[in-house]
């Protein structure tokens, strides 16, 4: 793990927490989206990084992200074209230089002032991962087309087998890096977040309530194809025994008020 240096020139500095930020053709987004998360995180106090990894945009967003490497914590990944989210996630999490990394998307669905109540689930007990879910108390969809969100939700039923995470295709999520040392997997496709709840064997995972928010401009990277690469991943993850292991602990966190410090909604909840 490399620490990032800082800016005035000083020592280096570990981050606490890595966001990877996988993008395709993101760049109106991703200006507001690093704003949000390096604000929220400084009025927090916690010492992030990001990780934009970009396949390859054709609209300018990885000479965006470069520009932002001249101004905070984050670091870009160019890569040769649309090689797959699993895989940019992966990349990002490789080039981390925190114990803690998470995900989430580039396109403002997902919320980054629910960041420091993840963090702070994750740091607050034995938490080996943490998902932002849509579908426990204090989560829901906005602005989502119906057949959307039933297909979600039957995508999630259908892994409720494998984890009793309910919200198993989350894409926002924070891992400990200790679970992803012997990961291995052949996954390309949206849904990275349950194969490492499933094959890395979290010993506990939490759910954080938040309301997804589909993007307002720009196309859905959702398609046919992804459909079927996530049903060929629950084949395979059912193929590979993973309903004999033992279950992980399951916590669900209720996102607190405006006016609640997140670390005492944590501590209120475990106790």
């Amino acid at each position: 793990m490399t620490p990032i240096a800082r800016p005035d020139g000083g020592a280096p500095e570990r981050s606490e927490l890595t966001i990877v930020v996988p993008t395709y053709n993101e760049r109106e987004r991703l200006d507001p989206l690093l704003e949000q998360i390096f604000g929220v995180a400084d009025r927090h106090r916690i010492a992030i990084q990001v990780i934009v990894v970009d396949d390859n945009s054709l609209d300018g967003t990885g000479e965006c992200a470069d520009a932002w490497t001249r101004r905070r914590r984050v670091r870009v990944v160019h890569r040769a074209g649309k090689l797959g989210l699993g895989s940019a996630v992966l990349e990002g999490f490789a080039l981390a230089d925190s114990d803690i990394v998470g995900v989430m998307d580039a396109d403002l669905s997902h919320p980054p002032d629910l960041i420091p109540l993840l963090y702070a689930t994750m740091t607050g007990g034995e938490l080996d991962m943490v998902v932002a879910s849509r579908y426990v108390r204090g989560g829901g969809t906005r602005d989502w087309p119906m057949g959307r969100l039933l297909l979600s939700k039957l995508a999630c039923w259908m892994a409720r087998p494998l984890t009793p995470v309910r919200d198993a295709t989350s894409g926002f999520f924070l891992v400990r890096r200790e679970r992803l040392r012997e990961f291995r997997t052949a996954v390309r496709g949206f849904k990275i977040g349950l194969e490492l709840l499933v094959r890395t064997r979290p010993r506990h995972v939490a759910e954080v309530g938040y309301v997804f928010v589909d993007r307002a401009s720009g196309e859905s990277k959702m398609n046919m194809r992804e459909g079927v690469r996530y049903l060929r991943q629950l084949a395979s993850l059912y193929a590979g025994g993973s309903r004999s292991e033992k279950r992980p602990g399951h916590l669900i966190v209720h996102t607190p008020t405006k006016a609640t410090h997140p670390a005492s909604a944590v501590g209120r909840i475990r106790a």
